[in-house]
């Protein structure tokens, strides 16, 4: 199912490279010309080390418009402007440079091979699937088994893409009073790796089907939504160049980070940021994004005689190697809408997921406070069981984003038996 990849001829060599985009909006290419290659300016970002940091402080960082690339201990690394690391600096952080942005992008597409002319990934990362690719992936599934596979859109992007979503079941043509399961990938555009981890869902349930009993009765028992592209545009402008730009958001305007844009508690607590150019930037106005708006459209769809057929949900990102559960606009462990009991399933759930993976498992708060977000509304408005997955590695900068697609096979099926568990509650 997976042998359709770019060949040898169509890619060409990199030769050399001259400079690379910087990660954030600050430096990013004109919003009406979205192929644009921009050039490093003084206000290009950084990467900084910040010790003794925890969630109080790492809230702290990310309102003044920094972000939080990786938490390893107490210790985060830190992307910021030079102005957001004089802010940070004032307000009493140690920050401790490692790289400039454009310097860590230069260093890891060099190390990929990529230049101009190369077509999507670099040379080096052709294991993994652009935009085009996952949609003939999800076509060829269905061509395979359209018994238990059909292909739908849960709506359009900015720019005008279908947002592809593939749903698997025994009986795929009808909508059954079965339990749902959503699973979502590359909300923020530069996280492929969590792609590869939707089309490995895919895979295993619908090759495995036959030959596999333990697989057949899951599918027999269960609807299965995947949305291996939340953000088509975003994760097309990252790679389209054959050049890693380290864009995050989706490419509505200066860009809005879908993942603080949702109707739960938005904009509430400080755990998103009201400026364009920042990459926590909420939008104009929740939903204001239509990536986010369209599926949550495709979940409010899933209410059927009053009670939401999705019982659990899993959004991937990349990295640290984490299980986060709602909330994420408090610190609280339960708040409006969650009481004990379900909080403690959370924490029951999350942690037996994590076992199996070996992931930190912990409320999303714990981490930093983020508002406007996917799980928050998922369970706020639905009910819907949902988590967040930070993919591998566990830590690192720029290049933690871009893992080499040598990784690609361990790390998602790295979640085979979390991705079960899922499926077992959502029955529950």
């Amino acid at each position: 199912m997976f042998s359709s990849r770019r060949t040898a001829a169509t890619i060409a060599a990199a030769a050399c490279l001259l400079l690379i985009p910087a990660a954030q909006a600050g430096v990013s290419a004109a919003p009406d010309d979205p192929a644009a290659t921009p050039a490093a300016t003084a206000g290009g970002t950084a990467v900084y080390t910040v010790p003794d940091t925890d969630s109080r402080t790492r809230t702290e960082i990310n309102r003044i418009g920094a972000q939080i690339l990786s938490v390893a201990g107490n210790s985060a690394t830190v992307e910021a402007t030079p102005e957001q690391a004089e802010e940070l600096r004032a307000a009493g952080f140690a920050l401790q440079k490692q790289q400039d942005a454009i310097s860590a992008l230069d260093q890891l597409n060099l190390g990929r091979q990529a230049g101009p002319g190369t077509s999507a990934f670099p040379p080096d990362d052709q294991g993994y699937h652009d935009f085009d690719e996952v949609n003939q992936v999800l076509d060829q599934t269905v061509a395979d088994h359209g018994d238990i596979a059909a292909k739908s859109s849960v709506g359009k992007s900015f720019e005008g893409r279908d947002i592809p979503v593939l749903k698997i079941s025994g009986n795929v043509g009808q909508d059954e009073a079965e339990p749902e399961v959503l699973f979502s990938c590359n909300q923020h555009a530069r996280e492929h790796l969590t792609t590869e981890m939707c089309l490995r869902i895919i895979n295993r349930f619908t090759d495995g089907y036959a030959s596999d009993p333990a697989i057949k009765e899951i599918v027999d028992s269960r609807e299965i939504w995947i949305v291996p592209v939340s953000n088509p545009d975003g994760s097309t402008y990252d790679v389209e160049s054959g050049e890693y730009q380290g864009w995050r958001k989706n490419r509505q305007d200066t860009g809005t980070d879908t993942n603080r844009n949702w109707d739960y508690q938005w904009g509430c607590c400080g755990g998103s940021s009201d400026d364009p150019n920042d990459e926590t930037y909420r939008g104009s106005a929740p939903f204001s994004s239509p990536e986010a708006s369209e599926l949550a459209r495709f979940v409010d769809s899933r209410v059927v005689d009053g009670v939401q057929q999705i019982k659990a949900h899993i959004d991937f990102h990349t990295f640290s190697e984490l299980v986060l559960w709602p909330y994420g606009y408090t610190d609280a462990d339960t708040a409006e809408g969650m009481t004990q009991e379900e909080y403690d399933r959370f924490v029951r759930v999350g942690t037996e997921m994590a076992q199996t993976n070996g992931y930190t498992p912990e409320q999303s708060s714990d981490l930093y406070v983020t508002d406007g977000s996917v799980n928050d509304w998922m369970w706020g408005k639905h009910k819907i069981l949902s988590f967040t997955f930070e993919m591998y590695p566990s830590s690192g900068g720029i290049d933690g984003f871009y893992p080499p697609d040598e990784v690609i096979e361990r790390e998602t099926q790295r979640n085979d038996a979390a991705v079960d568990i899922l499926l077992r509650e959502a029955g529950a």
